[in-house]
């Protein structure tokens, strides 16, 4: 029975991990997957060196675990269901775990699991806890290293997340391939593939000259189909370093399109993977419509790198931290490579048709909520497109030059980190000097604002008054006044914009922080 978190009951982990070194040994259709984790940990500063250390872990068959080398007693530890609790343990151990998962008798599509005939895995956000003991949350980051060793007849291509370093063939004839990604990540980005596929590759240079090779994996027999989504990749990168300033951080950027996948698309580090829906497109199938949103999708995933990956959440309930900038970085990279208007056109309807239905009925609910049952449920239209518009407000109250320097502050000051919507609005206030924790209500609170302006002409001027007021929502009756930012100009009887200010400026953004 799943059991009702909270927000205000987070506390940080006692323990931390270091690097994590994994190694898959594959069995054949329908045998078992055995996996071996070595883990260097460290306890947390300030925890009681009585501490025991908790780790998640669900239908594992558990064959060893060993402290420093030497293998545990069962006494030393408590199992359960969902969980592997140790004892006794100095304030830095090194700890290997091993354990037996079946991928193919694995139905619930997490953690690492048969997908037609290929295996991966899927660990967004509690999967990981299906492939080995681990502390499955997203503050717990750690650098990785992976070996995948199978029957190379049966699984010729063996991935995972990071740098390709080593491919092998032991004296028993099986195919091991080693990798290795140096930055830290939580384990809900971890990925590794296995199966039979096409490839196709292709080259990015990056504006600082780095050569980064492109790998599209894919079911075989639609591989010439994902030449837009490689064109896409390309445009996003680029993208990505004019408008932010963030160029790739590997060698090797890995997409693998399968359409047993269940999810859409997820954004592990290093290798996406994707249900064909998603990328593949072909003149003689593809609509302009399906041109545009492979470009998108495939730009959102890569835009993970920084925002979600390089820079991750504390905790779940950050989740629109890295799906609502995301989205509104998605948004800013299509209208720049597309319809421009027409694309921002298409976000409002999506908006207004499908998000403010879901605000003003029984299901409404905060964009940072302060509960909940089943994190699953959590990924919504509020949490994704009512985030963005959250980016959205606070650029607007800022303007692009400052936003640009926030979140330049916001990538290096958290650049390896697992952070809070107060640590990514503070990088803001400390970039801009202005104060943006009244955005902070924006995310507490479920419901649409409704705005009234009426406006006259006087003999002083143009006068403008503006109200708000946000009807109650299941839960919360009593609404905070939202800062709200409101783009003006004004037109003479030709037509044409009048200056409003001294320096000639023919637009200005006025800011109601109040109820009117």
């Amino acid at each position: 029975m799943s059991i009702r978190q909270y927000l205000k009951d987070y506390r940080p982990p006692d323990y931390l991990i270091d690097t994590v070194d994994l190694r898959f040994e594959i069995g054949a259709d329908g045998q078992p997957t055995r996996v071996t984790s070595r883990l260097k940990v460290r306890r947390s500063r300030g925890v009681n060196a009585n501490t025991m250390m908790r780790l998640d872990g669900r239908e594992l068959q558990l064959l060893a675990v060993k402290l420093d080398g030497q293998e545990l007693d069962p006494e030393a530890y408590q199992q359960d269901a969902e969980s592997l609790t140790i004892k006794s343990l100095p304030a830095r151990f090194e700890l290997e775990i091993q354990t037996a998962i079946d991928p193919w008798q694995n139905s619930s599509l997490e953690g690492w699991y048969a997908a037609g005939e290929m295996l991966c895995t899927q660990c967004e956000s509690h999967g990981f806890s299906r492939i080995t003991y681990f502390p499955d949350r997203p503050d717990v980051m750690a650098i990785y290293r992976t070996t995948l060793v199978a029957d190379p007849g049966r699984f010729p291509v063996l991935l995972a997340n990071g740098n390709r370093t080593a491919r092998r063939k032991l004296a028993d004839g099986r195919l091991a391939v080693s990798w290795h990604d140096p930055h830290p990540k939580p384990s809900y980005l971890f990925a590794a593939v296995a199966g039979d596929l096409a490839r196709r590759r292709g080259w990015y240079t990056s504006l600082g000259g780095r050569r980064i090779r492109l790998e599209f994996y894919s079911d075989h027999g639609i591989e010439d189909r994902v030449e837009h989504a490689m064109e896409s990749l390309r445009r996003a990168m680029r993208w990505d370093e004019e408008s932010y300033g963030r160029e790739y951080d590997l060698d090797l950027y890995m997409v693998v399109v399968a359409a047993a996948f269940n999810m859409g698309a997820m954004e592990n580090k290093g290798l996406n993977i994707f249900n064909p829906r998603f990328v593949l497109a072909s003149p003689e199938t593809a609509t302009d419509a399906d041109y545009i949103a492979v470009n998108a999708v495939v730009g959102h995933e890569y835009f993970h790198n920084w925002s979600g990956n390089r820079v991750t959440c504390r905790d779940w309930f950050q989740l629109s931290l890295k799906e609502g900038l995301t989205v509104f970085r998605e948004q800013q990279f299509a209208a720049a490579t597309g319809a421009g208007p027409v694309q921002r056109i298409e976000e409002v309807r999506l908006l207004r048709g499908r998000q403010f239905a879901e605000d003003g009925g029984p299901l409404a609910h905060a964009v940072r909520p302060d509960s909940y049952v089943e994190m699953n449920n959590f990924y919504t239209i509020t949490v994704y497109e009512k985030g963005a518009e959250l980016v959205r407000v606070l650029q607007q109250q800022l303007g692009a030059r400052r936003f640009r320097k926030g979140m330049d502050r916001y990538f290096r000051r958290h650049d390896g980190q697992a952070v809070t919507i107060e640590d990514f609005l503070k990088a803001h206030a400390d970039a801009s000097g202005v104060d943006t924790r009244p955005m902070l209500a924006w995310y507490g609170q479920a419901g649409t604002p409704q705005l009234t302006l009426k406006a006259r002409q006087t003999r002083a001027g143009y006068e403008l008054r503006a109200s708000q007021k946000t009807p109650p929502t299941p839960g919360q009756v009593r609404k905070t006044p939202v800062p709200i930012p409101i783009r003006i100009s004004l037109l003479d009887a030709a037509g044409d914009p009048l200056p409003l200010d001294a320096q000639g400026s023919t637009e200005q953004v006025l800011q109601l922080n109040q109820a009117k």
